[in-house]
């Protein structure tokens, strides 16, 4: 046996574990976005060809759901971009004493995201949360009323990411970290010996070795941000007016509450494709660099 047919037989196990498992979904996904399909008799179908596909771009809920999903993600991966970033530094500072701090800052990755979700409602919610609490009682807002953050809907989008920022900045964190420390000493100390400041040390070496991982931090965390559902339906379940509503929340309403197989698997498709092109721009932009 050649070795090329070795390694193929090994991988087959696994090849025909995705093809299973991701293949015939996504191929069955696409083949449903064609038909006018129901749930409750899924075995009738008319073929409607792209009519699906032009309801899913001229829907004006979809186009909203779309707009919000590009907002909370942009809102969530910034800012865990930016602590993420800042607590790895932080821990690349105090080096062998970091530990612990690692081992407790990364707890929150322990937790499932309806338990997240659950406990950021607790602390969001209405009148009663703790977070309006704690503010009134140290006399930043008037009263434990003046912020309703689930139920306003200019920030109610905004307010929901809280939870998925707590829950993944360790993540971007603990990676992060690790970048740093393959960075060579020897070029950060050479630098520093040329009279290099810290800022300029950080905007011209570290920033550009760490492009290979912010690259893994930005197509991972923005790809599972823009595809959050959980944390969001245990807050608010799209509410208030569907004002933190999502494309994932939209597709899910659309197929199990008014039963449109074919419309939810076109605007997934569709979802998919634009998924697809962003982690293919993401990856181009901070990886060209290494190509020039």
């Amino acid at each position: 046996m050649t070795e090329r047919r070795f390694v193929l037989l090994m991988l087959m196990p696994a090849m025909l574990f995705l093809g299973l498992l991701v293949v015939y979904p996504v191929a069955l996904l696409v083949y449903n976005s064609f038909f006018d399909v129901k749930l409750i008799d899924p075995a009738s179908r008319v073929f409607v060809g792209l009519a699906n596909y032009v309801e899913a771009l001229t829907s004006k809920r979809i186009l909203e759901s779309a707009v919000r999903t590009l907002k909370y993600s942009v809102f969530a991966l910034f800012f865990e971009l930016v602590f993420g970033l800042g607590a790895a530094l932080l821990f690349a500072a105090i080096a062998r004493h970091s530990h612990w701090h690692r081992t407790i800052f990364a707890l929150p990755l322990m937790i499932s995201p309806i338990v997240a979700g659950l406990l950021w409602r607790f602390l969001l919610v209405g009148n009663i949360g703790i977070l309006n609490y704690g503010l009134a009682a140290l006399g930043i807002i008037p009263d434990p009323g003046a912020i309703k953050w689930l139920s306003d809907t200019d920030i109610v989008i905004y307010s929901v990411a809280a939870a998925d920022i707590w829950l993944t900045t360790s993540f971007v964190a603990l990676v992060s970290y690790a970048g740093l420390m393959n960075i060579p000493r020897d070029v950060l100390e050479a630098a520093r010996i040329d009279g290099t400041n810290a800022i300029n040390r950080f905007w011209y070496i570290t920033l550009p070795m760490l492009r290979p991982v912010l690259a893994v931090v930005v197509v991972v965390r923005g790809i599972d941000a823009l595809k959050t559902f959980d944390l969001i339906w245990i807050q608010t379940q799209g509410g208030p007016r569907q004002q933190s509503e999502v494309l994932s929340m939209n597709i899910y309403q659309r197929m199990v509450r008014y039963g449109d197989l074919g419309q939810a698997s076109a605007t997934a498709t569709l979802f998919l494709l634009v998924m697809i092109g962003i982690a293919g721009l993401a990856y181009w932009k901070i990886w060209r660099a290494d190509r020039v």
